[in-house]
């Protein structure tokens, strides 16, 4: 059996996840922005030649989605910060059962 978390720790750890879930937000943002700008840059400059913001765009992506969303999302899986921390406090009590 696993051992018991204590209200400090389940806090801790709900206050980890939810910084977490921000953290992916504030990179996911970052990331649409400056890929906007790339394709603006490309579409103003080229008028249709060699796409090269898809360079940006798809390997940037993929680091994205594949180890931090999936990290964040799926395997620990935004809503208000202070809810968001009790919503994951009250997981963790309920795995500690």
């Amino acid at each position: 059996m696993a051992t018991q978390l204590s209200e400090e720790q389940v806090y801790e750890e709900a206050r980890k996840r939810v910084k977490a879930k921000r953290d992916f937000w504030g990179h996911f943002i970052f990331y649409a922005v400056v890929n906007a700008i790339c394709f603006l840059v490309w579409a103003f400059t080229n008028l249709g030649g060699y796409p090269w913001f898809l360079w940006v765009l798809g390997p940037w992506g993929i680091i994205i989605i594949l180890p931090h969303y999936l990290r964040v999302f799926v395997f620990e899986g935004g809503k208000s910060e202070r809810r968001a921390i009790e919503q994951e406090a009250e997981r963790i009590k309920k795995e500690q059962s």
